[in-house]
């Protein structure tokens, strides 16, 4: 299977059907600009939002944009990143997994429409978990595959090597597949909002 391939029409299709049938909200999209503008008119102003390390998120230019302020929400991550005393940072961390909005990822997505999503530190978890009331998911089409055993066979044959590789160049460490959430549906109890941008373009590992 190549898992660098992006879904055909029929994948794309069947796999948006599932997930609404699970009650998520779900948008296709042509490409990466047309994410991004999907991502802006999706969170409202004043609202926290919080976002995980994701090479997609990056590539859609989510990052730059929530860098550049102009956005008006109110950027949990930028308040850690900029807080230099350790135990002041660690509390805003803790705050931060009550943000309004999460933005991510998945390292593989079914036609079922189940995500298979890892982590070394488990850092993101609790928001996909819980915590977030809100998520907003970007992933490409890549990623799409049959089953969930196709999904953790992407994430063990695909996406670690290349994280693996990435985390290196940027931190001079490695990855590994410490944490592994297998996101199956979302309760109704929780009351929580689970927007999937599907893009039609190579994002990501």
């Amino acid at each position: 299977m190549n898992f660098n391939q992006l879904a055909n029409n029929d994948s794309v299709e069947k796999t948006r059907k599932a997930l609404l049938e699970k009650g998520y909200v779900v948008h296709v999209v042509e490409n990466k600009a047309e994410a991004l503008e999907k991502i802006k008119g999706l969170i409202p102003a004043g609202a926290s939002v919080m976002n995980g390390s994701s090479v997609t998120l990056e590539q859609v230019g989510l990052v730059e944009y929530l860098k550049g302020g102009a956005h008006g929400w109110n950027n949990l991550h930028e308040a850690i990143v900029k807080e230099g005393d350790k135990a002041k940072q660690s509390a805003l961390r803790k705050q931060a997994l009550l943000a309004d909005h999460y933005f991510g990822s998945v390292h593989a997505l079914t036609e079922a429409g189940e995500f298979v999503i890892a982590s070394n530190t488990g850092s993101q978890l609790p928001h996909l978990v819980y915590s977030s009331k809100n998520l907003v998911l970007v992933a490409s089409t890549k990623k799409i595959v049959p089953t969930l055993a196709d999904g953790l066979k992407r994430l063990d044959e695909h996406v670690i090597p290349l994280e693996d590789v990435h985390m290196k160049e940027l931190y001079g460490m490695g990855t590994a597949k410490n944490k592994v959430l297998l996101f199956l549906g979302e309760s109704p109890m929780t009351a929580r909002k689970v927007n999937i941008i599907l893009v039609k373009e190579d994002l990501g590992f």
